[in-house]
Formats: structure tokens, C-alpha cells, sequence
């Protein structure tokens, strides 16, 4: 679905100079995504490149096994760094992409990010900047990974949750979800939460988690 000329330039007002809005208009699709959907999946090719417009997206990295971890969210006005290079060097996705809430985005075709790179140079600072939020989420990762407990990631991990997806202290999941996020079994994560709620870091109802 395409949308008018005033639809990109009210959301990337400031952004992106009137040439390459016009552009976009005539290649850009308007795509919703349903909460629980993929927008795509390892080992697939990447044909388009998303700009996240509400909602939010996560990115997942995948085993041998399958078994998938966090690496870092996108919501308002991101674009995934993994798609650009994908798309720039035509390799297969490492990385799947998951809608954590409705999410509704604008999506070009992938031909066009070398093009506008060229022509636009408002284009090329939007993509540098891209890689530069996307290398800075990924340090926090290995950072917490590296340096921080179990029990010190998963409250991060819930910080992040409730910041992304706009609340105050309260978060809405399954132990199951944070599990697979942080790459552990979820029998490990409601242990961990017991013992939180038990020193009053927080309080758990079903589905539901409250800092305090």
C-alpha cells in the first residue's frame, strides 16, 4: 500500500530532505505487522529494508539449535542495521526479526539503499547513524553478557521491555519470553523472579511483572 506525499513528510519531517521523501513515496510499502509476527527469519534473504513507524520490533540471533537470543529492539523512526548490510552485500540474514507489539513501518526496496547513499546525503547519515545505534546496543549486550549476573540481566532485560514499549514499571510477558531472550530455560527465570519478588526488587502476577 502506498501512502501520499504528506504521510512521509509528517514522519520524517527534518529527517530526510523533499527529493528523497518523493522518491520514497513512489518505492516505499506501508506494512503493519501483527504482535507475534515475523517480519523475517534466519537464513533468508533480504529483499527490503525497514523504518520502524509505531511499535516495536525485536531482533533475535539463532543456534545451531535453534534456540534464539536478544540482541537489540527497534521502534520509532530505527532501521535494522542487519538488513542494510544484508541488502548491500546480498548475503543471507543471520538474524530473525519479531514483532513485539503492532508495529507498523515503511519498506524500500533494497536497491535503493546503494543508490541513496550516493544521491542523498541525508540518506547516508541515517545509515551511519543506523550502524552507530545498533553497534552501541550490541556492546551493551555482550557488556551485560560479559560482566553481569543472570539475575542483573534479566532485570535489565525487563527495563528495557517496559522502556521500549512505553510503560512506566509495569511489564506484560511470559517467564517463557524472557527466557528465550536471555538464552536460558524458563524454569531458571521464575526462580530468579521468586527470589526478586522475594527481596522486593519487584511483584509477579500471571503474566505480568511490577517493578517496585
Amino acid at each position: 500500500m502506498q501512502k501520499e506525499i504528506e504521510f512521509f513528510e509528517r514522519h520524517f519531517k527534518g529527517l530526510f530532505e523533499h527529493e528523497l521523501l518523493e522518491e520514497m513515496q513512489k518505492v516505499g510499502s506501508y506494512l503493519e505487522l501483527d504482535a507475534g509476527s515475523y517480519l523475517m527469519r534466519a537464513g533468508g534473504y533480504i529483499r527490503s529494508v525497514p523504518i520502524i513507524l509505531e511499535g516495536t520490533i525485536k531482533i533475535l540471533r539463532e543456534d545451531k539449535d535453534g534456540k534464539e537470543m536478544l540482541l537489540y529492539y527497534l521502534s520509532g523512526l530505527d532501521s535494522c542495521a542487519m538488513s542494510l548490510t544484508c541488502c548491500l552485500s546480498s548475503k543471507i540474514s543471520d538474524i530473525s526479526a519479531y514483532a513485539e507489539e503492532k508495529t507498523k513501518m515503511i519498506s524500500f526496496p533494497f536497491e535503493k539503499v546503494e543508490e541513496w547513499m550516493c544521491k542523498y546525503s541525508s540518506w547516508k547519515v541515517f545509515v551511519f547513524q543506523t550502524y552507530q545505534k545498533r553497534f552501541d546496543n550490541l556492546l551493551e549486550t555482550i557488556d551485560c553478557i560479559a560482566f553481569n549476573k543472570l539475575d542483573q540481566r534479566l532485570v535489565s532485560l525487563i527495563k528495557k521491555k517496559i522502556k521500549v514499549t512505553g510503560g512506566t514499571k509495569i511489564l506484560y510477558c511470559t517467564h517463557e519470553e524472557l527466557a528465550t531472550e536471555l538464552a536460558t530455560s524458563r524454569e531458571v527465570v521464575s526462580r530468579l523472579l521468586k527470589q526478586l519478588e522475594k527481596i522486593g526488587k519487584l511483584k509477579l502476577s500471571r503474566n505480568k511483572i511490577e517493578m517496585l
